[in-house]
């Protein structure tokens, strides 16, 4: 601060100096004359105008030879000046007395604006060269284990990821274990699964488990406009990991800094491409025996580049996959600990009412129930309100202000009830949980099966069942009303989404054969994907749609004829959904049990008539 004033001391003492010799060397403008030679110009007629305040009278007049001359003279008492002025023709005007704020505003306000702004600029030049040295840092941040410190106990629906890791915490314990057979600890450890699943919570569970500092960082951050900026943060993140060694180092979305190089069209020595090579040369670079191990997770491991997977770098690659039905079981009371649960509430059902859901999406749930009850101020988070939350998550919100006319209430009725019905006269299929034709998000009604099980094989059998399934709403509505509508869409969109997977990917098409002819869906790089030629021929994308069509038909087909049999419970499930708006599956039960089966000769009356009234 002192080492500030002097140069500010300085800087002044020697504007001040500038400014007062400026002022000095300035040529005087105004002649100054004796106040009786004033009087003697103006009684001569040779004064044009005068400005007069009370220290000073400034003026201008015409000397002998013609030349307008600028004088200035210090005023004396004269009452009659005014009078002689105007006698002669003078311009004259008066001049306010200044007081000392505008003086010293005008005399020294230049240098106080030049001072401050000066000094702005030596703070911004000084910041600016702090950022500039701190710009190739790394921003890796270093989580406090003492206050946020995870463990395996908050990671659960995970299990074999978890017994993986548990070598990475020995050696990170114990690292002479290991080293004393000669063996080496892998540098790298690679996470990837979908989006939630949990990747960066292992991660950091492992940095808790072993007690060693944590540096988290995101690819992204690696990455940035100027040359070089990424290169230096990879190396600044390998010396602060050697610095704190052992300790653990994180890259999150690894696929932003370590995809495929040379990817676009002429060439990529881009600074990603840079970016990477470092990552690369550190990677060799350092020994385990330092006791720094890189973590990196990845949504899309199919976009890396190889150098990065192989040995020697990640060497060890660890699926964390979608949780099956005892993992969400397990991650429901991982999150359900500081929820007031009430008695009711099933943990085991809520776990069978979210197939597919990850570890986000749970804890998304568990938050949206404990939502729901708070607003209703309970006092526990009841079986309810959990129901609710997963048809929130699922559906969207319920939009029961929707106004909706009698006849598409029926339509709606009518479209869940044939979806549900299909699926209660078809064996196999998963059994009805709910039916609703309450609008929720952008769905005017939706019917939700629960399986009994996690799948992860699907027979033909199955899938054409699900297809029949789909298809049932729009065979009630074709086969009740005469008439299509467009709330088959979604339905629609789906089976033929599944049928072209069904003849183009698993091969269950007797016509094309057991052939894989659809390109998996990657990510495409320029100037690479785009050279390939198309897979198969004209004549086989014709049949393709040949087997596409005759698969969505004949489903089609066998939805109308389950529903042409069974028209009664159709009309007895359609009209309780009127009346209820919600039917769960021991009500759908009852109604099916008790509907009356429709005889042929009065299911021929019936059609017979509904043909008279649409030929009039």
């Amino acid at each position: 601060m002192n080492k500030f004033l002097k140069g500010l001391s300085l800087w002044l003492i020697i504007i001040l100096v500038a400014m007062l010799f400026a002022r000095l060397m300035r040529p005087q403008e105004h002649k100054e004359i004796d106040y009786s030679e004033f009087k003697n110009y103006l009684r001569s007629g040779q004064v044009v105008e005068a400005l007069i305040s009370e220290a000073l009278i400034k003026g201008s007049f015409k000397n002998e030879k013609g030349e307008l001359v600028k004088f200035k003279t210090v005023p004396v008492e004269d009452p009659k000046l005014v009078e002689e002025l105007e006698a002669y023709g003078v311009k004259y005007k008066g001049e306010v007395k200044k007081n000392w704020l505008s003086v010293v505003l005008l005399n020294f306000g230049p240098i106080l604006l030049f001072i401050f702004i000066w000094f702005m600029l030596i703070r911004s030049m000084q910041a600016g060269g702090k950022q500039a040295m701190s710009f190739g840092r790394t921003r890796a941040k270093l989580m406090d284990q003492s206050k946020q410190r995870v463990t395996f106990k908050d990671v659960a629906g995970v299990e074999e990821a978890k017994e993986e890791l548990q070598e990475i915490i020995a050696f990170l314990k114990d690292p002479k274990k290991f080293q004393k057979l000669g063996g080496k600890i892998p540098k790298g450890v690679l996470l990837y699964g979908a989006p939630g699943t949990g990747k960066t919570l292992l991660a950091r569970a492992v940095a808790g488990e072993a007690g060693v500092p944590f540096f988290s960082a995101s690819g992204s951050e690696f990455v940035e406009m100027f040359v070089g900026v990424g290169a230096s943060r990879v190396r600044d993140l390998f010396t602060q990991g050697r610095k704190n060694a052992p300790c653990l180092l994180f890259v999150d979305e690894l696929d932003a800094v370590g995809r495929h190089r040379f990817a676009g069209i002429g060439g990529g020595h881009d600074e990603r491409e840079q970016t990477l090579n470092q990552l690369l040369v550190e990677m060799d670079g350092f020994d385990t025996r330092e006791g720094v191990i890189l973590i990196a997770a990845t949504n899309r491991p199919d976009v890396l580049d190889p150098a990065l997977l192989r040995p020697g770098r990640f060497d060890r690659h660890i699926m964390v996959p979608n949780p099956d039905l005892n993992g969400r079981e397990e991650i429901l009371k991982v999150h359900t600990r500081q929820i007031k649960l009430a008695p009711d509430v099933d943990l085991k059902v809520i776990a069978r009412r979210t197939p597919g859901f990850v570890g986000s999406d749970i804890a998304n749930l568990v938050n949206e129930a404990a939502l729901l009850a708070a607003r209703e101020d309970k006092k526990a988070v009841e079986m309810k309100e959990f129901e609710e939350a997963i048809d929130r998550v699922i559906a969207g919100p319920q939009r029961k202000s929707r106004m909706i006319s009698e006849r598409e209430k029926k339509i709606i009725a009518y479209h869940e009830a044939g979806h549900t019905l299909v699926a209660k006269l078809i064996p196999g299929t998963d059994p009805i949980h709910k039916v609703s034709i309450i609008p929720r998000g952008p769905a005017l009604g939706y019917t939700l099966q629960l399986p009994l099980e996690d799948k992860y094989l699907s027979t033909k059998t199955e899938i054409t069942n699900k297809l029949t399934v789909f298809l049932g709403g729009r065979a009630a509505e074709e086969l009740t009303f005469n008439e299509l509508t467009t709330g088959a869409e979604n339905d629609l969109h789906q089976a033929t989404e599944i049928a072209h997977k069904m003849v183009c990917e698993y091969g269950m098409s007797d016509k094309v054969g057991p052939l894989t002819l659809r390109k998996k869906e990657s990510e495409i790089f320029l100037g690479r994907d785009f050279a390939k030629e198309k897979a198969y021929s004209e004549k086989t994308a014709q049949m393709i749609d040949q087997e596409v069509r005759k698969i969505v038909e004949d489903c089609r087909s066998r939805a109308k004829e389950l529903l042409t049999k069974n028209k009664a419970k159709l009309d007895r499930l359609a009209k309780a959904l009127m009346e209820k708006e919600i039917l769960v599956g021991e009500e759908v039960e009852q109604i099916l049990k008790h509907a009356q089966e429709v005889s042929p000769s009065e299911r021929k009356s019936r059609t017979r008539d509904r043909n008279k009234k649409s030929r009039k």
